[in-house]
C-alpha cells in the first residue's frame, strides 16, 4: 500500500501498486475510439477510463462483443453481461478477421509473462519448449493484436522474472531485433506504445525501438527500476514521475471493484 498527499496536503490517499498501474492505464486510453480489452488489469482500465473521461470509448472483447458497456467488472472474456450490454456481438474470427486485422482496433492491451528489452513477449513457456518448467496459456490472440492493432499498450510488472535478456519463447513480435523488423515481416501496426508496469511507464526509443524508463510511478527510484531490470535500462533525459491516482480515480475504481464477481 501506498500512501500519498493531496496537492493542498489536506488528506492521505491509500492505493496499491495495481491501483497505479490501472489508473495510469485509464489515461493512456484518453483521445482512443476503439479498444481491444483483456480481462483483469486491462479490462479494469478500460471500464475505468469509460466511467471517467471517455464515455464514448468502445470496447471490443474477443468473445465477440462490440461496444460492451458493463455494470459490473466481468469475470472473463464469455461473461454474459459483456454481450448484454454490447452494441454488437459478432463470431470470433469476425472480431480478428474484419476488426483487428482490418486495423479498425485503435488500441490493444497485451500482458505475457516475459518481455524483453525490444517489447517482445513471452506467454507460451517457461524454460525449453518440449520440457518447460511451466506450460503457459499461449498466443490466443496477441500475436494479430501486437501486428495489426494500431498501436499497443502492455501491462507487465517489471521485476527480473518477467523482464528478461532472451526470451524463454517468442509469442508475440514487439520490434523483434530493432527499428527494421515490424516493416520486414510486414506489419501494419505501430506495436507496443507504451509498457506500464508496478514502477513506471517505459516508451521505445524513436530511433532504436529499445523500451526507454520515461517516467516513475510515485516513490519509485529509478535504482528500483535498473535493479528490476537485467539489461541496461535506458532512461529518459526528461524522466518524470507520473501523478498518482486522484481521489475521484480511486473513488470510481473502487465502486468497479466492488461490482467483482457479482451478477
Amino acid at each position: 500500500m501506498t500512501t500519498t498527499s493531496t496537492a493542498r496536503g489536506e488528506r492521505s490517499v491509500d492505493y496499491t501498486p495495481d491501483d497505479m498501474m490501472i489508473a495510469a492505464a485509464a489515461r493512456a486510453l484518453r483521445g482512443y475510439r476503439v479498444c481491444f480489452v483483456g480481462i483483469g488489469l486491462p479490462s479494469t482500465a478500460a471500464n475505468l477510463a469509460r466511467t471517467t473521461h471517455s464515455p464514448d470509448l468502445v470496447l471490443v472483447y474477443e468473445s465477440g462483443t462490440i461496444g460492451a458497456k458493463p455494470s459490473r467488472l466481468p469475470l472473463s472474456i464469455g461473461d454474459g453481461e459483456l454481450a448484454e450490454t454490447a452494441d454488437a456481438v459478432v463470431s470470433v474470427p469476425e472480431i480478428f478477421n474484419y476488426w483487428v486485422q482490418g486495423g479498425r482496433i485503435d488500441v490493444g492491451f497485451l500482458g505475457a509473462a516475459q518481455i524483453d528489452r525490444f517489447a517482445n513477449l513471452n506467454s507460451t513457456v517457461i524454460g525449453d519448449y518440449e520440457h518447460p518448467t511451466v506450460r503457459l496459456p499461449g498466443a490466443g490472440g496477441a500475436p494479430e493484436i501486437a501486428a495489426s492493432c494500431r498501436e499497443v499498450i502492455v501491462l507487465v510488472r517489471q521485476n527480473r522474472r518477467t523482464f528478461v535478456e532472451q526470451l524463454d519463447f517468442r509469442t508475440t513480435v514487439g520490434y523483434g531485433e530493432g527499428p527494421e523488423d515490424r516493416r520486414r515481416f510486414g506489419l501494419r501496426g505501430a506495436g507496443p506504445t507504451l509498457v506500464i508496469t508496478d514502477l513506471g511507464l517505459l516508451r521505445p526509443d524513436p530511433a532504436t525501438r529499445e523500451l526507454t524508463m520515461s517516467a516513475l510511478h510515485p516513490g519509485v527510484e529509478l535504482d528500483q527500476a535498473r535493479d528490476a531490470t537485467p539489461w541496461d535500462l535506458r532512461v529518459a533525459a526528461d524522466l518524470t514521475t507520473i501523478d498518482p491516482p486522484s481521489e475521484e480515480e480511486l473513488s470510481r475504481l473502487r465502486a468497479l471493484q466492488a461490482t467483482q464477481g457479482q451478477g
